[in-house]
């Protein structure tokens, strides 16, 4: 039940969760409560001793709460709501939609794929991962070993069956249970149980033996093989079988970070890495209670311990529920309406125990030994990776003031173009993120300008790119960098103008790493040892390289098919001296046999005959 308050005396005193709320009805606070009437009333004294809860009292107008059975239910939908409103004065988890999963789909023959979407649609999630690479690696990796399906119809076999990376499931191949066989060979990896994976791949492989199937032997001893050297691959190993996540956080009163380590049968499976907003005012154990709430309430999977360095608030009430979670799959308390509620009661859904034995979930601080360092550890982790946190904003900051622009460049966007001779004309736009890449907001741009014109190139992507940030709405970066000098800068601060842009815009040119700002007419010449300096040197090459592979991609896919490759005595290598010396076919069919001639390569005999090619003597 939903109800709208301002007297704290008039709540029951019954377990749920409250909304504080400001005059504009805005959500200030989530808080869960096993005495809803206890708990606010507490906001209400004379004498706040948290100086955080004193500034939220002062905007704080009236309230909202939802009354639940069980103090274990009020803790699930706390997170949950936290998770969607974001309220300014919780500790929030960051979004980590820009992280990747692995996903396997709930079709008949479900696929493997990578995604950055969550969604309630009957499919398997594992992650989130923090380095996309990685997970590309253990896609190649699997996909091979096990033999899932890649393609999105299965209308009929492709290459990946001649070449044994698929079983064909299209047409009717494999059987509906063979296949799901591998595809629960895959989730037990993904979970982190490989070596059952290898055990039954072993009783597998003895089995089809036995029966002479000497053909279905071989493959699983080559999945046997294969993952066997991803095993031993690990780093790290422990003399014990472990499944255990280790959490540690590290705060400097202006970033805090949350390191988790996932151990898995004794090795480290992964890292990552996460930060809190709102949390520079709390002590670690209120840190590590809130991000223990928000990390697991998603699709991941629950270990039977996690290890912290101090112990976190309502250690039990989160232990019960994670124990919960393991056994059920459903989505606990899901409020999706707008407004978290149209005043109807709705029902928090709770997993059941099917036989009175629930899996328990332990959380422990280890005080000695293997446990207490691999704690230590992670701890370390967490500090270097503060530390790293922290060096970025300073260099950020003084960013900011070297440049002369209105805010720190948390987000910058910047431009460079790629071309031969005008030919196969590219843009890149990279994006950087509080002093890192965000390479899910790459872009790459085909241009349309005749060339070779980098100052219209330029103009086309940028118009491209921020008519587009208009139209949507959406918010400027802090900075725009575009490759070039003065000509490149002026380019950009039209366009920005034109559109009613206000922000940062600067031009980074290579050759003397001079800075070019508008208005003033001296470049600026950063300290060579500047931080500052390196992150835009950074962004300006980072912008290169990505232009510069997209530009290759599109002449390669050229050179791949070519009228070229019907002449007898031209190969790779002279159809690539060709393209490099012309730009393009068109340019070497209109070209004469002496021009060919000047190719590095080329003889006249086959300068002759390239130019008879495309300019056949009629009768």
């Amino acid at each position: 039940m939903r109800s709208t308050i301002s007297n704290p005396n008039d709540l029951p005193e019954k377990p749920g969760v409250y909304l504080l709320k400001d005059v504009q009805d805005e959500i200030l606070y989530v808080g869960k409560a096993k005495s809803l009437k206890k708990r606010v009333k507490s906001y209400f004294k004379e004498d706040l001793e948290d100086p955080k809860t004193r500034v939220l009292m002062r905007h704080f107008h009236h309230l909202d709460y939802l009354v639940t059975d069980t103090e274990k239910e009020a803790l699930i939908l706390e997170s949950n709501l936290i998770k969607k409103h974001l309220p300014r004065y919780n500790i929030r988890l960051k979004d980590d939609k820009r992280y990747p999963y692995l996903q396997i789909t709930s079709d008949d023959y479900p696929r493997l794929l990578i995604t950055r979407n969550v969604r309630d649609d009957g499919s398997h999630y594992y992650g989130p991962f923090t380095d996309v690479t990685s997970v590309r690696n253990l896609l190649k990796l699997l996909k091979p070993v096990f033999q899932l399906r890649d393609c999105k119809r299965m209308d009929g076999p492709c290459l990946n069956y001649q070449i044994d990376l698929c079983p064909a499931p299209c047409s009717g191949q494999v059987t509906r249970e063979e296949y799901h066989e591998n595809v629960e060979k895959v989730k037990l990896f993904l979970e982190g149980r490989q070596k059952e994976v290898m055990d039954l791949l072993q009783k597998e492989m003895e089995q089809a033996a036995q029966n002479h199937d000497y053909e279905k032997a071989v493959v699983i001893r080559d999945q046997l093989f294969s993952l066997g050297e991803v095993m031993e691959k690990q780093k790290m190993e422990f003399n014990r079988n472990l499944d255990q996540d280790v959490i540690a956080t590290s705060n400097d009163g202006e970033v805090v970070v949350v390191v988790v380590f996932r151990v898995r049968n004794g090795k480290i499976m992964g890292k990552d890495d996460f930060l809190m907003e709102g949390a520079q005012e709390n002590s670690p154990p209120e840190i590590l209670t809130a991000f223990i709430k928000q990390y697991y309430s998603g699709p991941r999977q629950v270990p039977a311990e996690i290890l912290l360095p101090v112990m976190i608030e309502d250690r039990q009430l989160i232990e019960k529920w994670l124990s919960d979670k393991i056994y059920s799959d459903k989505n606990y308390g899901d409020y999706s309406d707008e407004d978290y509620g149209d005043g109807d009661e709705k029902d928090v859904i709770i997993g059941e125990y099917d036989n009175g034995n629930p899996p328990v979930v332990e959380i422990r601080v280890p005080e000695e030994g293997l446990e207490y360092r691999l704690v230590q550890m992670v701890t370390k982790n967490s500090s270097i990776i503060l530390n790293h946190h922290k060096q970025a904003r300073g260099a950020l900051l003084d960013l900011k003031t070297y440049l002369k622009i209105p805010r720190i460049p948390r987000r910058i966007e910047a431009f460079d173009i790629s071309n031969l001779a005008g030919k196969n004309a590219v843009a890149s736009m990279v994006v950087f993120e509080d002093g890192k890449p965000s390479k899910k907001n790459y872009r790459k741009y085909k241009l349309e300008t005749p060339g070779p014109d980098d100052y219209a190139m330029m103009q086309e992507v940028l118009r491209r790119r921020y008519e587009k940030l208009v139209d949507k709405g959406e918010t400027p970066p802090d900075l725009v960098v575009v490759d070039g000098g003065r000509g490149q800068l002026n380019v950009a601060t039209d366009v920005l103008n034109s559109l009613g842009i206000k922000t940062g815009v600067i031009g980074l040119a290579k050759e003397f790493e001079q800075v070019f700002i508008p208005e003033v007419a001296i470049p600026l010449i950063l300290p060579s040892t500047s931080p500052a300096l390196h992150i835009l040197q950074w962004v300006r090459d980072e912008a290169h390289r990505f232009a510069v592979k997209y530009h290759k991609n599109l002449r390669n896919r050229d050179l791949q098919s070519s009228p070229l490759d019907e002449i007898p005595g031209i190969g790779p290598k002279r159809k690539m001296n060709l393209m490099r010396h012309f730009g393009d076919l068109e340019t070497i069919k209109n070209a004469t046999v002496d021009e060919i001639f000047e190719v590095k390569g080329i003889n006249r005999n086959l300068a002759i005959k390239i130019h008879g090619f495309f300019r056949p003597i009629k009768d």
